[in-house]
């Protein structure tokens, strides 16, 4: 029984639901939430690095360059992924689940260059001593880079599907049986309060919706994809979507929940999800792209969140070439 005179946070009571995953790059917010997992991406990566207590990562992994054999982009490209393993590294010793390490999005429509980087990465995380079970690979949810993940996945290699919009995109990262999806609440509820004019709270939150028709779909087939709410805008989306396989948040988000005790109900139930009667769909790649196409908000969403990412990927090399260069 719960302590009426000490009751639970809503982080607390959300932790009995759903597996908690830190959207971010800093530590200390880490170490205070005690999230299972922690989730990264080129963004949190630049905004994490341009701060004091990250630099020595920065000068480690230049350092560790210094005198070698390699020049140029080669260079930069070596160094910004010994960055991401630094990060990957520190935030494993905090955590006590997995981390997911994006790989450039600039790669989003290349299946083979996908592939080689992840197998990098993970031969990287390995001559950490790090098991590759402890390593998600973070890959946009475009047709190429499912495609990735599927052979990724066949040969043990976990993935974390990110930047996805849309029901097809996660029926066809569910076929590809990969490992792990992250919707994006927040970056759906943008474009539609954009597009309509008007303001979505609750179980009307056209991304909190995406979400638990999700959710209902992988349930009601026995995917075994993990269902990772993600990006999201405010606590009320958090709540609506309790029960979720993960969610992943953000820690000025985190810290309210902490701060709250009001009470949370389990919205998304497994049990419940069975007993819907909607209709299993096969998605080949005809169909993927009709669907998506035929989606404006996920057309859009997924687009403009690979371009964030690779420009927030190219500020992260500038800022290696100039700290290298720099350090000469």
């Amino acid at each position: 029984m719960n302590d009426v005179s000490n009751p639970a946070s809503q982080l607390d009571q959300l932790k009995r639901f759903t597996k908690v995953v830190a959207d971010t790059g800093d530590f200390e917010s880490m170490r205070e939430f005690a999230p299972q997992d922690a989730t990264t991406n080129p963004s949190l990566i630049l905004a994490a690095s341009s701060q004091p207590q990250y630099a020595h990562l920065i000068e480690q992994a230049i350092d560790e360059h210094a005198g070698g054999t390699l020049s140029g982009q080669q260079r930069i490209d070596s160094i910004l992924n010994r960055v991401l393993i630094l990060f990957g590294k520190e935030i494993l010793q905090i955590v006590p689940g997995r981390v997911s390490t994006e790989v450039d999005a600039r790669l989003s429509f290349d299946t083979k260059g996908t592939i080689e980087l992840a197998k990098r990465l993970i031969d990287l995380y390995a001559a950490e001593g790090i098991e590759r079970d402890r390593v998600l690979i973070k890959i946009a949810s475009t047709w190429e880079g499912i495609r990735a993940a599927e052979v990724l996945e066949k040969e043990g290699i976990h993935c974390n599907l990110t930047l996805l919009f849309s029901l097809p995109q996660a029926i066809a990262c569910a076929e590809a049986k990969v490992q792990l999806i992250s919707p994006f609440v927040g970056r759906i509820y943008d474009w539609y309060k954009k597009s309509t004019g008007q303001e979505y709270s609750g179980a009307d939150d056209p991304g909190v919706q995406s979400v638990g028709q999700i959710y209902e779909y992988y349930k009601k087939f026995d995917y075994k994809t993990e269902v990772m709410g993600a990006s999201f805008r405010n606590v009320g989306q958090i709540i609506e979507l309790a029960g979720s396989d993960l969610l992943t948040i953000s820690p000025n988000l985190l810290a309210e929940l902490q701060a709250s005790t009001d009470p949370i109900e389990k919205k998304l139930d497994e049990a419940t999800a069975k007993q819907s009667d909607i209709e299993k769909v096969s998605m080949d790649e005809n169909t993927f792209r009709f669907e998506l196409n035929e989606d404006a908000m996920a057309t859009e969403k997924t687009a403009e969140g690979i371009r964030r990412f690779a420009a927030d990927i190219r500020k992260l090399e500038t800022m290696i070439s100039e700290k290298a260069e720099a350090a000469v």
